[in-house]
C-alpha cells in the first residue's frame, strides 16, 4: 500500500453518489475537500465517525470544506446510512475500489489474525487546487472530526 503524502495532485475521480449521480473531484474547485475513506456504512466505527463529521459541519462550511465519505459499499447501501443517521454530506461509492486504490488506501489488512485486502480508515483534504493538503491517517474514529477540525483551526 503506497498512500498519497501532502504536496500530492490528488488523483481525478467521478464516483456515484447516494442519489446514484455522478460526482467528481473537479465540481469542488475553490473549496477544499475532505474526502474519507472509511471502511462499511452502518458498522458501529463509521457511524460515529460520521456523526462526528455531521455535527462539526456548521464549523467545516466556515473553513470553505466539502465533506466526501468514500466507501467500497454499493450505490444501494448509501442512502439507508444517510437516512438513519441524518448525514447532511455526500457519501460516494467505490465499489470496485479503484479510486481508493488511487489514493493507496486499498491494502492488507488483519483482524483476529487473518489476513485480507480491504479499505483502510485514512482522510484526505485537498485544498482548493486539488493538492492534498494534509492526511489524517491516526485517529480515533470518535475523534476525527476534532482532529480534522484541530488542523484547520491552526
Amino acid at each position: 500500500m503506497n498512500t498519497l503524502t501532502a504536496g500530492t495532485p490528488a488523483p481525478a475521480f467521478t464516483l456515484m453518489n447516494q442519489d446514484n449521480e455522478p460526482v467528481s473531484l473537479s465540481d469542488f474547485k475553490g473549496k477544499k475537500v475532505l474526502a474519507y475513506f472509511y471502511p462499511k456504512a452502518m458498522t458501529p466505527g463509521c457511524t460515529v465517525q460520521a456523526c462526528g463529521l455531521r455535527d462539526s459541519k456548521a464549523e467545516l462550511d466556515e473553513k470553505n470544506v466539502v465533506v466526501l465519505g468514500i466507501s467500497i459499499d454499493p450505490v444501494k447501501r448509501l442512502p439507508k446510512f444517510i437516512e438513519r443517521d441524518n448525514l447532511n454530506f455526500t457519501l460516494l461509492s467505490d465499489e470496485d475500489h479503484a479510486v481508493a486504490e488511487q489514493f493507496g488506501v486499498w491494502g492488507l489488512k488483519n483482524l483476529m489474525g487473518r489476513e485480507y485486502d480491504g479499505l483502510h480508515r485514512i482522510s484526505f483534504l485537498i485544498d482548493e487546487n486539488g493538492t492534498i493538503e494534509h492526511v489524517f491517517n491516526k485517529f480515533k474514529t470518535k475523534d476525527h472530526h476534532q482532529v480534522v477540525l484541530d488542523y484547520l483551526n491552526q
